[in-house]
């Protein structure tokens, strides 16, 4: 592949990372994968299919590289090709185990939380109070809430939820606010002197980006991705099936959601003597 074709589409790739709200971090972790995919495969990036991408997968399985660096070459080219609006080169591509090692996303606990929403309240805030309450309470992406319009929080008396729209503006799934994120969404709303129609903006009077929401939480030592793990998490603990988390989160694979339950799995064998013993 050209040297200069690669290098301006790994920078493109780079650039959306920034735009969707990637951390510095996973942003460097993604392009160091795609260029060393691009190294191993030697083809054009927009030829590339999925026998390309299981050989270069079982390559590194060859090369004796861990299950936990698998995964995260998988998840990094998963994401680019989402970029390149081709998902489905990835749909017949085996994932590799996972690392039995691997924790469950870090989350806030029940402290952690009431100490947030106390702080962020305490700045007095509408807008951010309402977005960290949205983020929390719904666990939707930092990039979703920022696409967010007016029209897509329905708030009809019993009947309150926001709905969640794809990259390509059509919804992909409607979330349940809580009574809370309802109140605080209302008091931001009735803030407003003109309604504009990105529900959330900037100082600028600009929708505000995934970027302006990062550092209105680093302040509190919270990412967005933590509060939407914090969602996760918790409906699992309260006995919230995998399916419908899933669902609420919005996850395509459903191994993404199961990584909630790893820290409940030493109680598997109390829950099958409690089902099953005579009482």
């Amino acid at each position: 592949m050209d040297t200069s074709a690669k290098d301006e589409m790994i920078s493109s790739f780079a650039g959306w990372l920034e735009d969707q709200g990637k951390s510095a971090n996973t942003i460097k972790t993604y392009t160091g994968v795609l260029s060393q995919f691009c190294e191993q495969t030697q083809k054009v990036l927009m030829e590339i299919n999925s026998e390309d991408i299981q050989l270069y997968l079982d390559y590194l399985e060859n090369c004796k590289k861990s299950p936990g660096t698998i995964e995260k070459h998988y998840n990094a080219l998963n994401v680019f090709f989402k970029f390149l609006g081709k998902p489905q080169i990835m749909l017949s591509v085996e994932r590799k185990v996972k690392d039995p090692k691997n924790e469950a996303p870090e989350s806030l606990n029940i402290k952690d939380q009431e100490a947030l929403l106390k702080d962020i309240e305490a700045e007095g805030n509408l807008r951010n109070i309402a977005i960290v309450y949205l983020l929390l309470h719904t666990g939707i992406r930092v990039s979703e809430l920022c696409d967010l319009n007016g029209s897509d929080v329905i708030m009809e008396g019993n009947r309150n939820y926001i709905l969640v729209r794809n990259a390509k503006g059509d919804i992909d799934r409607s979330v349940p606010l809580t009574d809370l994120a309802v109140q605080y969404v209302k008091n931001y709303l009735s803030s407003l002197k003109e309604k504009a129609d990105p529900l959330f903006i900037s100082s600028y009077n600009q929708r505000i980006t995934p970027r302006s929401v990062q550092y209105i939480l680093k302040k509190y030592n919270v990412h967005p991705h933590k509060l939407r793990h914090t969602f996760c998490q918790r409906l699992v603990d309260n006995g919230i099936d995998i399916q419908t988390v899933s669902k609420l989160a919005g996850h395509k694979d459903l191994n993404v959601t199961k990584r909630y339950l790893k820290e409940k799995s030493s109680n598997l064998e109390n829950a099958i003597d409690q089902t099953f013993t005579k009482h």
